[in-house]
């Protein structure tokens, strides 16, 4: 026969764990000792206790994940041979960077993470290890930024403190983080698909007991109707509704009350409440209500969720802009390897079309590169013999030979994702109104309630428990909890519909009091692509002419500017040569022409210009000429949005101060900012000093939305209040944003603030009728004039009045559209 444990109704003070029959494991906690399910947890408890971190045990939430075997003072030999790896530098350049001299840093993932308890721990666990000078823990996205004394204190034994503690520690690494973020994304799905299930099947139920009562219905079938919504409401609390009340438990804990105290008293009043009605044949049940306010609840946790996650794969999807392999150089051979094996001073060829491995000086060769990843300027920037280079940018024209400066966590762009997750860190959180007065309103209730229940139990104890249900249902604050989600919920809505889609839930509570928005000037007021400007002929030829002679030349390139012509093209032209940044030469109907810059291209005339020679300042000019004279200027120029006035205008109208913050150095700055009447430009700045210019007008009050498009622009969108990327923007600079204006269309912006501050205002109205509402249904259900039914109905109503409200924001203001 099959042995079968039986279970004792005591739970693991450590894992909450039932406790099997027999088993008689104990740990000292706090002075007190304390049950234990396994020899696992009991070696965990003490390893705890013998840190002195026992208030771990009074933040703590959720399910704590434990590892028995690899938990206690003393680890595995095995483990222990497999964090000696750890030690070894190759291993570690991929993930740890020299601080200082001595000091060491390294960016882990922390696995079995739940709660902000779990960080506490972690975070003082660390840093009483000696040699370790500092350890944060980011609760978003479950890295752990860990500095430590190498001298004093090895990589293995930090990361063998974590394993004694019940937590696993792994490099950071792009997939081993999407595995953690899908393992919470199934467990979400799984509680949401359970709590939408359940709610379809006892809605249909209850439509017939709703029914039934008014038409009437044999009480045999209405009671195997209860019977039926009691099953399946069941694991709907039980499993779907158990985060609302772990958190409720943990908030009566610290003696604070938030939403999911009210809320856990709805579902599990009512629920208790229906049990007992359906065991006993009387009163009324409320398994629909409990459904649905479990499912409604969960999208809104299941969303913020979603959020959340976008934000912990910023830094996966920037990672991967490196390549997989380089083509190493090892006397003479190429040689294909992983690029994650390079060292400092290995020599690398990389050719046209492919992505710079690592960060390095350019040994031998002349190219142009493609920098937007990095810096968000379109143009490709000419490098040759000792220039840097970036790892992540793009080779465009000819190979080159790289010896090879910084790998793995010290290139430029490992630091610009560590700057990510600082600005992630900073980042300004909202409070909710909501949680707010609900906390003193639900206090207010429990005692309210509590004194009902005790003066009726002396005038007629078989109403008591009925009355002080009444009490608990009608001022249940689902219309208090829907005040703030609904209105938020429509809006986000009605944006979303015009083309800005908001991906965080702060969004419109920062809109409505913003006072600055700060543009980025390439692909955000402008539209991000060269277009030809003006033409201005100097020979005998017309504009025509030129443009097709200009076209067939720069149909032999694949550079940016070349695309301004690419339309122009009527001719061929033959032996092209191309000078790498900066122009090309070629004949053209049998003359000889160079067209690029103006020092390049009058040397074939035997004459000296330079820009300052162009016909004016504006934009940027190149130069046509044949052996014998300069035939013609062109002028490029990257053309404004169409609506990018207009909407500078609208939001200065609304008393939003604009201002253009941008990493080009160029006279067009400037042109851009008088042509919009900008009130402020900051020019030539780079992503830190972006986010430290954000960071420093916040500091002096401002509440600043900033609008990019570019991976440069990462950081600040990430430090900014409110963050908004283009929707030509570039995946990441999407990802990191609070909202991305799909439509491209700036105007939706002034939209955006106007309907955010309505928001506002509907908020406080729903806020305001909810406790009105309550206020005066407790008295009327507290003397017995409101029947548990009635409070059902008064409940619903309340609701639906919230949910009315704020359908007032599902429409924009209509205006005409800009040609």
């Amino acid at each position: 026969m099959n042995q079968h444990v039986q279970m004792t109704d005591e739970a693991c003070f450590h894992c909450g764990q039932e406790i099997p029959e027999g088993t008689h494991f104990t740990a000292i906690i706090s002075g007190k000792p304390r049950s234990m399910c396994c020899p696992g947890c009991k070696a965990v408890a003490e390893t705890i206790a013998a840190g002195g971190l026992e208030h771990y045990y009074k933040h703590r939430t959720g399910d704590s994940f434990i590892a028995p075997e690899l938990t206690g003072k003393d680890l595995p030999s095995n483990v222990q041979a497999e964090l000696q790896l750890y030690d070894n530098e190759n291993i570690q350049k991929e993930f740890v960077i020299d601080a200082s001299d001595t000091e060491k840093e390294a960016t882990l993932v922390i696995e079995g993470i739940t709660c902000a308890a779990c960080v506490w721990l972690l975070e003082h666990h660390l840093v009483k290890q000696d040699g370790v000078a500092q350890a944060s823990v980011n609760l978003t996205n479950h890295r752990a930024r860990i500095r430590w004394n190498n001298d004093e204190i090895s990589l293995s034994s930090i990361m063998g403190a974590i394993y004694k503690i019940g937590y696993q520690g792994h490099p950071y690494h792009p997939d081993k983080e999407e595995q953690l973020l899908e393992q919470e994304k199934k467990r979400a799905i799984r509680r949401l698909g359970l709590a939408g299930l359940g709610m379809m099947q006892v809605m249909m139920l209850s439509i017939a007991l709703y029914a039934g009562a008014f038409q009437g219905i044999e009480a045999k079938y209405a009671q195997f109707l209860r019977w039926a919504s009691l099953i399946i409401a069941t694991p709907v609390v039980l499993y779907s509704a158990r985060p609302f009340f772990i958190a409720a438990f943990r908030d009566l804990k610290s003696r604070s009350l938030s939403m999911d105290v009210p809320v856990s008293i709805a579902i599990g009043g009512a629920y208790l409440a229906s049990v007992w009605a359906t065991f006993t044949a009387s009163g009324e049940t409320y398994f629909d209500s409990v459904t649905m306010f479990t499912f409604f609840l969960l999208i809104g946790r299941y969303l913020e969720m979603q959020a959340r996650h976008r934000t912990g794969r910023a830094g996966n999807a920037l990672m991967n802009l490196l390549p997989t392999s380089a083509i190493k150089l090892n006397n003479d051979t190429e040689e294909l390897i992983p690029a994650t094996e390079l060292v400092p001073g290995d020599i690398v060829i990389i050719k046209p079309g492919h992505t710079v491995p690592s960060d390095g000086y350019i040994l031998s060769g002349h190219t142009s590169i493609d920098e937007s990843a990095l810096t968000g300027e379109y143009l490709p920037v000419s490098r040759q013999e000792g220039d840097h280079i970036i790892g992540g940018t793009i080779n465009v024209e000819n190979p080159i030979k790289l010896k090879v400066s910084e790998v793995g966590a010290n290139t430029k762009l490992s630091a610009i994702v560590r700057l990510l997750d600082r600005a992630h860190e900073e980042k300004p959180t909202v409070a909710k109104v909501a949680d707010k007065v609900a906390s003193y309103f639900v206090a207010a209730v429990l005692v309210t309630a509590t004194v009902v229940s005790y003066i009726w139990w002396q005038i007629e104890p078989k109403d008591a428990f009925w009355i002080t249900l009444s009490v608990l249902v009608v001022t249940c604050p689902c219309a208090l909890s829907l005040a703030t989600p609904t209105a938020l919920t429509a809006a986000t809505g009605t944006l979303r519909q015009a083309g800005l889609l908001i991906t965080r839930g702060h969004v419109l509570e920062s809109l409505a009091s913003a006072t600055h928005v700060v543009f980025d000037k390439t692909g955000t007021l402008t539209e991000g692509n060269l277009t030809l400007k003006k033409t201005v002929p100097l020979a005998d030829l017309d504009s025509p002419k030129v443009l097709q002679i200009a076209a067939a030349l720069e149909a032999h390139s694949e550079h940016p500017i070349a695309k301004a012509f690419h339309r122009y093209k009527e001719t061929n032209a033959a032996d092209v040569n191309v000078t790498v940044g900066q122009g090309l030469e070629g004949k053209v109907d049998g003359k000889i022409y160079r067209i690029g810059k103006p020092e390049y291209a009058s040397q074939l005339c035997h004459q000296a210009l330079s820009n300052t020679d162009a016909p004016d300042n504006h934009g940027q000019w190149l130069l046509l000429c044949d052996q014998n004279a300069p035939v013609a200027w062109f002028s490029l120029n990257d053309q404004l949005r169409k609506d990018a006035k207009l909407t500078i205008k609208r939001l200065k109208s609304i008393g939003i101060t604009t201002e253009i913050l941008t990493g080009d150095s160029s006279a067009a700055v400037q042109e851009v900012s008088s042509a919009l009447d900008i009130d402020k430009t900051t020019a030539n700045v780079s992503p830190q000093e972006k986010l430290s210019y954000i960071q420093k007008l916040q500091e002096q009050g401002a509440k600043v939305v900033m609008v990019g498009d570019g991976i440069n622009d990462i950081p600040v969108l990430a430090g900014a209040q409110t963050s908004i990327a283009m929707g030509s923007a570039t995946d990441l600079a999407k990802t990191n944003a609070d909202a991305v204006l799909i439509s491209s269309e700036l105007a939706k912006l002034a939209d955006a603030v106007l309907l955010a501050r309505k928001t506002r205002v509907i908020i406080k109205e729903n806020l305001g009728w909810s406790l009105f509402y309550n206020i005066t249904a407790l008295p009327l259900a507290a003397t017995g004039f409101i029947a548990p039914y009635m409070a059902a109905i008064g409940m619903s109503a309340s609701s639906l009045v919230v949910v009315g409200n704020a359908l007032r924001l599902t429409k924009l203001i209509r205006r005409k559209p800009v040609k």
